[in-house]
């Protein structure tokens, strides 16, 4: 838990939705705000209670797990937060999550028929994330008139942020030009690839293959299109969970009207 807020003040609810925001749906790599999985959020003095509902009853309780986990820690790394409780809904697992999550549990704790850890089934999730991730930051750059030889030689040093205007300079071919793109896709991928520990360095290669080595250039169109498999995937699996809980809010606002 965090610690109080100096003042005593309370969490707004701007700030709490803002850390719900940057908590992902494993699967589908896209934020739980985005996907409309939070139904509430409620805040009374430092303590707030989040309630979340999965597009299905059977999602894998290794990623609602996930999720729940991670919505309860981004919102109590807000300052002003001292506790917050997290309840899934309509889950067929949601007692043992429930429990788990808010009696601060590990997974085995609260699921100790489970076959395996969840830390290796979110550590292959995230490297499925940062290929996807990666695609979009390579699009970026071709689109911006790099081609492949430049990219596979990108360091991280050649990438330069300026917030002033909101874009990446991407220096290139020994720093003699540099072109200039929107930062989301370069910062979302940086971040899943420190996060599988493949960039912790200035000079580490950017972009690598998905097992996680530099890319050569003559292999660079092959290595794209499997990130390019990656990302429809996702693109798939999130097309199929948006019809699904639509379909599940036309079921409850019918059952309601009737």
């Amino acid at each position: 838990m965090s610690g109080r807020a100096p003042d005593g003040s309370a969490p707004t609810r701007a700030a709490v939705r803002d850390r719900l925001d940057r908590v992902t749906d494993p699967e589908l790599d896209r934020s739980i705000v985005a996907l409309e999985y939070v139904d509430a959020i409620e805040i009374d003095a430092q303590r707030v209670a989040v309630d979340l509902t999965l597009p299905t009853a059977w999602c894998s309780p290794a990623f609602a797990w996930m999720m729940a986990i991670d919505a309860r820690d981004e919102v109590e790394s807000l300052p002003a937060v001292e506790e917050s409780r997290i309840t899934l809904h309509d889950h067929m697992h949601e007692t043992e999550i429930n429990r788990g999550v808010n009696e601060r549990l590990s997974f085995g704790e609260a699921f100790p028929d489970a076959d395996g850890d969840v830390a290796a089934v979110r550590a292959e999730l995230d490297e499925k994330a940062r290929v996807a991730r990666q695609y979009d930051a390579v699009e970026t750059l071709l689109e911006a008139g790099l081609d492949g030889e430049s990219i596979v030689d990108v360091r991280v040093r050649d990438l330069e942020i300026d917030r002033s205007t909101d874009t990446v300079a991407v220096y290139v071919q020994d720093r003699s030009f540099a072109v200039t793109v929107p930062p989301e896709p370069i910062e979302r991928y940086l971040e899943k690839a420190r996060k599988t520990d493949l960039v912790s360095e200035p000079d580490t290669p950017l972009f690598r293959t998905p097992e996680g080595d530099p890319i050569d250039p003559g292999s660079f169109a092959l290595v794209h299109r499997r990130g390019r498999l990656a990302r429809v995937n996702m693109s798939s699996q999130g097309g199929i969970c948006d019809g699904l809980r639509e379909a599940r809010a036309d079921r409850l606002e019918g059952a309601a009207d009737d």
